[in-house]
């Protein structure tokens, strides 16, 4: 049940593509993660069959020392601000008085703040200068030839300069250091000119790699020939992904065998599907396999900010491939380089002109000489078509999420390292994470590996792989987050409500799980279903029981406590989706028939779908979407009100227990059905969901 509109917890099946339901059951083969290397392996072979790149020797260069240049340059500004006054002594306006009466003074030229004294040469001052003058003035020549006093507000200083008998005077600006002007009118904006160009040039670097000079070299990551560290061993779960490629090493390492029959190589290899189920772990494990040099890029970094630099770049990159041959090179993220072209002017002219470079460069080298192409994504639908035909990218591998066995394999495979528990059982933990990626299976077992250190143990138990898998789906237990009686009774008959449809109805998957217990990522409770074997078709039947079990915990609400609250939110944006999904793409609606509606854009990425009908055609579609809705309400209604005492009992029992597992709920259907058994008592396991340590916070925890 959601808290305030946050997404709805009870997943049916916690890792199925978002792109619709019945894809959920389809689309459950895929596989792994990236791996950290496990160092390069020892064997006898002889490598001297392979050119390995060289690294650069001799003196590293060291980089100009250009704020070394800039601290000189503001040195230089500042000594000559410091320093470029017409004088450095100053008087006090009493005193510049004094001096003019002596008649010492030569000339006065008034600027806006200051009055600057030139004196006249060799003239000694009265005896009686010391009263007016510091002590250490008493001659003209203890003091500066120029002078300078604070200018006053004095109305009759015009007057007192004729009475002195200057008669030089007169108003003047302020001149500036020539050099300084020099400094700043010339020097300093080239400066500046200078380091933001500089300043420029790193960022490109620091996003594309290479030095200023270097936009049109490759920055691709080479290598040796046993530094990738993987081997077809390293990878789980993915038999017929491996099978595909082994033709490939078999080539490299063998390739009489194939040319004496007049095979070629394969030039390239596309490695397609979601995120996550190891394209790149595969690649890398080829190159391990063949142990030839590996050259890994992204799509994304030959794409460049100036025209011509991605080109450059392809073709630097092809030029190393050719001189390291035979060897393989592997681009990742290759849609960032390879999206379709279209005819529309003003278009991306550098990534166009960086694919067709590359598209000229696959066409241009010998495939005999051993250089295979290896390219990964997970949009396949966005690459241009002239990257997808046969000559350059001869094969499209398919990487999908794995079946029941190959996570069993994943599992198994990343537990290597982990100190495993003798109640650990992979087989349940791969069943009930039906629909994960390699990555997600690699992160289950990092969690439970964490959880079991939390609760100071020495190795994983069952329940730490268990509670791994509600961490991903529903997040952490919120121990401090307390709710309220009334709360807590609507979502106790909330979930049972999805719990009592999902067990009653003939096509429904089994009930795994229920709990109350708030977690981290706004559910305040949630309904596990796991189904029985592993699905790849899935009917309409089916579908209209997940419906109406998505909706039956709306509808217990509305038969215990006759109001509605926010929590079904998430269970009303499946259910639409679901019939929406059901009428659109998969033809399940008597009033459009076997008629595609819809589009679905990124096979592997999501939802993404635009509909293909006109505005009249989608309205109908809206009215379809809300008929089998409201039939599968009123059926979910049906169903409840047929069982409600069943209902209410079984919510008091969760409201008391907080969490029931499948095994449990279903042992109080049966004694509701058959009263005469004796009552169910909850039994201790090693296979408790719920940890013991928790039980200060928590009742206690109930095992299958």
């Amino acid at each position: 049940m959601d808290n305030n509109n946050n997404n709805n917890r009870r997943l049916a099946k916690p890792w199925l593509p978002k792109d619709s339901d019945s894809n959920q059951d389809e689309k459950q083969d895929n596989r792994h993660s990236a791996w950290p290397p496990k160092g390069p392996e020892k064997d006898g072979q002889n490598k001297n069959s392979n050119r390995i790149p060289k690294l650069p020797t001799g003196k590293i260069k060291k980089p100009f020392n250009y704020g070394f240049l800039a601290m000189i340059f503001v040195g230089i500004v500042i000594a000559n601000l410091f320093f470029s006054n017409r004088t450095t002594q100053e008087l006090e306006y009493s005193e510049f008085e004094a001096l003019g009466s002596y008649g010492v003074i030569e000339e006065v030229q008034i600027a806006s703040d200051k009055i600057y004294i030139t004196l006249e040469d060799d003239v000694v001052l009265p005896s009686d200068a010391e009263v007016a003058l510091s002590k250490k003035i008493t001659t003209v020549q203890s003091m500066d030839k120029e002078v300078y006093t604070d200018r006053v507000n004095d109305p009759e200083l015009l007057a007192n300069l004729k009475v002195w008998g200057v008669e030089k005077y007169g108003g003047v600006s302020v001149e500036n250091n020539p050099y300084l002007n020099f400094l700043l009118t010339w020097i300093l904006p080239m400066a500046l000119f200078f380091f933001m160009w500089r300043f420029l040039l790193g960022s490109i670097t620091k996003r594309g790699g290479g030095g200023v000079m270097d936009f049109g070299k490759s920055n691709a990551k080479i290598y040796a020939e046993d530094q990738t560290g993987l081997t077809f061993k390293d990878v789980a779960g993915q038999q017929e992904s491996k099978d595909s490629l082994l033709e490939i090493v078999t080539f490299l390492n063998q390739p009489e065998k194939y040319r004496s029959i007049g095979a070629k190589l394969p030039k390239g290899a596309l490695l397609v599907g979601p995120p996550g189920t190891g394209k790149t772990l595969l690649a890398k494990a080829v190159a391990g396999e063949a142990k030839v040099p590996f050259f890994s890029i992204s799509g994304s970094e030959f794409v460049q900010m100036f025209v011509g630099a991605g080109a450059a770049k392809v073709r630097d990159l092809f030029k190393q491939a050719n001189e390291k041959a035979p060897c393989i090179v592997f681009i990742d993220e290759i849609d960032a380089v390879g999206k379709r072209r279209d005819g529309m002017m003003g278009g991306n002219d550098e990534r166009e002109q960086t694919l067709n470079q590359l598209l000229k460069e696959m066409d241009g080298f010998d495939s005999s000489n051993g250089v295979v192409i290896l390219g990964a994504t997970n949009r396949p639908e966005i690459l241009d078509p002239a990257l997808l035909r046969p000559g350059r990218f001869d094969r499209q591998i398919v990487v999908e999420r794995p079946d029941l066995p190959g996570r069993i394999a994943i599992l198994e495979l990343h537990s290597k390292a982990v100190k495993l528990g003798e109640d650990v059982n992979f087989e349940a933990i791969a069943k009930a994470s039906a629909g994960a990626s390699g990555a997600e299976l690699a992160n289950i077992i990092n969690e439970a590996a964490i959880r079991a250190v939390r609760f100071k143990r020495s190795a994983v138990a069952q329940e730490d792989l268990e509670e791994a898998i509600e961490v991903v789906i529903a997040g952490e237990q919120k121990k401090d987050r307390i709710l309220s009686d009334d709360t807590k009774k609507r979502v106790a008959f909330h979930e049972v409500g999805h719990a009592l449809a999902g067990e009653l109805l003939e096509n429904a998957d089994p009930v795994h799980k229920i709990t109350i217990v708030p977690r981290t990522k706004g559910a305040l409770g949630y309904t596990m279903q796991l189904p029985g074997e592993e699905k790849f078709l899935i009917t309409k039947e089916e579908m209209l029981d997940r419906i109406a079990v998505m909706l039956s915990g709306r509808v217990a609400e509305e038969i215990i406590f006759g109001q509605k609250s926010t929590g079904a939110s998430n269970d009303i944006t499946q259910a639409t989706q679901t019939a929406r999904t059901m009428i659109t793409l998969y033809g399940m609606s008597d009033k459009f028939g076997m008629v595609g509606l819809e589009r679905v854009e990124s096979q592997y990425l999501g939802s993404n779908r635009v509909l293909e009908c006109s505005d009249a055609t989608a309205e109908e579609v809206d009215r379809e979407i809300r008929l089998m809705i409201r039939e599968q309400h009123d059926r979910a209604t049906a169903l409840l009100k047929e069982n409600e005492s069943l209902l209410r009992e079984v919510s008091e029992y969760l409201m008391e227990h907080e969490t029931i597992t499948g095994d449990t709920f279903r042992t109080l259907i049966e004694k509701h059905q058959n009263p005469e058994e004796p009552p169910v008592e909850q039994e201790e396991s090693e296979e408790s969901l719920v940890d013991p340590e928790e039980s200060d916070k928590a009742p206690e925890p109930i095992n299958e």
